[in-house]
């Protein structure tokens, strides 16, 4: 009876907030797209119709009122159907390197998931000498591998495969206790703590690389868009290994001082884990193959950015690979290795590591968010609508040095993703603080970045990220805990992310 209670009373709650923002959205969106053409009669047409779709945009995304994708979409054929730009400029962004970025990283991560491969890791780490006896431990190690999956594959993904790995630890160890104490950890302090390590620690993790979460992707490209400036990989895993790091310390001693264990050993967890690892069997081909494909496009990846660091910019061969070895390249080339390594042959016919009925179960609808953030994004250089609305909240606002503007990136950032997808957030946010920083002429690359880290965080409600949700669901998590932790990280992790790119953006060189 209490698991149906938490269990079920959470998602009901959630659900009609849910339903009542989206009611209230789909009355929003069209009211304030209205407004705003009646409100800007002294603007050019074409920065009226673009001001009024972001706004409906914004409303439409906050709320949830329609499908991301579907709202982004209607967007750009709605600033064709307003003369904000031709079909052929708004369409063509569907061909911009990182959609192939996209395409590649995804494929992989697939593969990774069909064969198993991020499961074994996980399980492998877990067994490795008394981590899981330690309720402390336990909660560092999972973790640290949020932290690291999650930079190369989703954060949801990567909570979808270590969330049941902890539910299973949790009650094989419960179940050992309420035999012994009368004690059931499932609600415990430490169980919580685990929970939300595997969700914030997956969402933290994705910073390490640009690939680790889809607004990342798009808050780059919109920063390179309207900065004109070109970060690669290397540049911004220097840039943020740093800050993930330290984000990380501060993530678990958190945790463990507001849900400190009540108990100091974990009795049945390594038992759990080995037999856990006994299922998997042998190391499989298919295994190995997404290993080569993953090993592949982490060398083409990193090689442009090492040959700048070695050789120089200006060294011929750097400079091919730059022109001719982008990101979306080097994806698509990985990705396509899994389509060519075999894993043997059945029924006569040779089978490949991955198929592409499988490979076509990968999130397109964050594809088609991206190419829309990227139209609107453009759009609003190419009308002038990012220069006059940054020039106008520059002079609201009162801000004029790069280190207030980093700070208002940060916060604007992590209120809306508290409400709002991460895509979403990143969509609106950049936009808003690339222009402010042009406008009073400071570097519009760093409040451009933390913004898009930013958009990363949201760690007080269920209905900030789905990691967050995930872990919510389990019943393990109260929300006055979530709360309170949430609070707490979200303060101290943008003072670690400001300060953090503010210092590495000199040392990198941006």
């Amino acid at each position: 009876m209490e698991t149906q209670v938490r269990n079920g009373a959470a998602p009901a709650a959630q659900e009609r907030f849910d339903t009542i923002r989206g009611r209230a959205g789909l009355v929003i969106g069209p009211l304030a797209f209205a407004l705003v053409l009646l409100a800007t009669g002294g603007l050019p047409w074409s920065q009226r119709a673009l001001a009024a779709v972001l706004v409906l945009v914004i409303s439409w995304w906050v709320t949830e009122a329609v499908p991301l994708a579907v709202t982004a979409i209607f967007a750009i054929v709605l600033c064709v159907f307003l003369g904000v730009a031709d079909e052929d400029t708004v369409f063509g962004a569907f061909g911009n390197d990182t959609i192939f970025t996209f395409l590649g990283g995804f494929v992989i991560a697939r593969a990774m998931t069909v064969h198993g491969l991020d499961r074994r890791i996980a399980l492998r780490v877990l067994s490795a000498g008394a981590v899981v006896s330690s309720p402390a431990r336990t909660v560092i190690a999972f973790g640290a591998m949020a932290m690291v999956i999650s930079a190369f594959i989703s954060n949801t993904a990567t909570v979808a495969m270590l969330f049941p790995i902890g539910i299973g630890i949790v009650g094989a160890v419960s179940a050992i206790n309420r035999e012994q104490d009368g004690r059931d950890l499932r609600y415990s302090r430490w169980s919580t703590a685990l929970m939300l390590v595997i969700a914030y620690g997956a969402s933290i993790g994705g910073l390490l690389t640009p690939i680790g979460a889809p607004h990342q992707l798009i808050g780059r490209d919109l920063v390179e868009e309207q900065t004109g400036r070109t970060i690669n990989f290397v540049q911004w895993v220097l840039t943020f290994a740093p800050i993930v790091l330290v984000m990380f310390v501060v993530l678990c001693a958190v945790l463990l001082w507001l849900n400190r264990p009540e108990v100091r050993r974990l009795e049945g967890a390594a038992e759990y884990v080995a037999a856990q690892r006994a299922e998997l069997g042998r190391f499989s081909r298919g295994e190995a193959n997404t290993c080569v494909a993953f090993a592949l496009a982490v060398v083409l990846w990193t090689a442009p950015g090492i040959g700048s660091l070695v050789l120089g910019d200006d060294h011929g061969f750097v400079k091919l690979m730059h022109e001719h070895l982008t990101e979306g390249v080097a994806a698509v080339f990985a990705a396509t290795a899994l389509f060519l390594l075999p894993l043997g042959r059945s029924a006569g016919r040779r089978e490949a590591t991955l198929t592409w009925g499988e490979a076509v179960k990968i999130d397109w609808g964050v594809i088609l968010l991206f190419g829309a953030g990227t139209v609107i994004g453009s759009l609003s250089s190419k009308t002038g609508l990012a220069g006059t609305l940054g020039s106008a909240l520059a002079e609201h606002l009162g801000v004029s040095s790069l280190t207030a503007i980093t700070i208002l990136a940060a916060v604007t950032g992590l209120i809306i993703s508290e409400t709002t997808s991460n895509t979403a957030s990143a969509g609106i946010v950049v936009p808003i603080v690339v222009p402010i920083a042009v406008a009073v002429g400071v570097n519009p690359l760093v409040p451009g970045l933390v913004a898009t880290a930013a958009a990363g965080y949201g760690f007080m409600l269920p209905v900030s990220t789905p990691p967050n949700a995930i872990v919510y669901g389990s019943g393990m998590v109260p929300m006055t805990r979530m709360l309170r932790s949430g609070a707490v990280f979200d303060v101290l992790g943008v003072a670690v992310l400001v300060s953090g790119v503010l210092l590495m953006s000199h040392l990198v060189g941006f």
